[in-house]
């Protein structure tokens, strides 16, 4: 595996990547830190913020290590073992974050359509239950993949052209036929790439729907008593968000 083989741009990239890195990791910890340490943060909303948190951290730690070792060493090998281990992970954390996202647009959904009913609907088992269902989802996805990858005997050659073990590269390598593989591969995207999107779609549609059915002088006086209510809580989600969506955007692009 190999990202460049120029010398001078692999010392840029090593820092670009390190730096993204750790800016990625303590940023991340530093809410998962805040919203544990806080027990007016012990709601639903911050729940799966740091969950989402933790798996960004997860996400970025399967491959961005690997790859400043590699930069720094002049190496790029890496075990069949490791490979399918990387792969795995990170079709997990990959999926694992489209969940949460969705699943944090359906707190919001509830949180605001039906407000009344929300601290029965979204109580800590329901929160743990969607959890657990995400993770489930997503170690489904991982094992289906790892399953296509398994059944390669042959490869046409040893050298991925990419930085990390990715699906689709290991599927061209393969000596056999893989159309039916890449079929199922293409499903398996649709299938955890569209549900998860509409979920989200759908959800901020209601939200903005029953928004726009408020009048404007109730959302003037409703935003003004919430800010006056409680002003900690209104600074803490600023700063959450402020924080969170920087260490998304890094985690993404790396």
């Amino acid at each position: 595996m190999s990202l460049t083989d120029d010398p001078d741009l692999q010392s840029v990239l090593f820092g670009l990547f390190l730096s993204m890195y750790l800016v990625t990791v303590l940023g991340n910890l530093l809410i998962i830190l805040a919203v544990s340490s806080d027990s007016h943060l012990h709601t639903p909303m911050y729940f799966f913020l740091s969950i989402l948190s933790f798996v960004d951290i997860c996400f970025i730690s399967t491959m961005t290590p690997k790859m400043i070792v590699d930069i720094q060493t002049q190496s790029g090998v890496i075990s069949y073992v490791g490979c399918l281990t990387q792969m795995s992970l990170y079709a997990i954390f990959v999926c694992m974050d489209d969940m949460i996202l969705t699943v944090m647009a359906y707190d919001r959904f509830v949180a605001i359509c039906h407000p009344l009913h929300y601290q029965v609907i979204m109580n800590p088992c329901f929160c743990g239950f969607l959890t657990l269902v995400s993770f489930l989802l997503s170690l489904l996805d991982s094992q289906l993949h790892n399953l296509m990858i398994l059944q390669i005997t042959s490869f046409k050659d040893v050298k991925i052209p990419s930085f990390f073990c990715d699906p689709s590269q290991l599927l061209n390598l393969s000596c056999s036929d893989t159309a039916s593989d890449n079929i199922v591969r293409y499903f398996l995207a649709a299938v955890y790439g569209l549900f998860p999107f509409s979920g989200i779609i759908f959800s901020y549609y209601k939200i903005i729907s029953s928004i726009l059915r408020i009048p404007s002088a109730v959302v003037g006086v409703y935003l003004s008593s919430a800010v006056s209510h409680s002003p900690r809580k209104g600074a803490v989600a600023s700063v959450m968000y402020t924080v969170v969506n920087p260490m998304l955007n890094s985690s993404s692009t790396v």
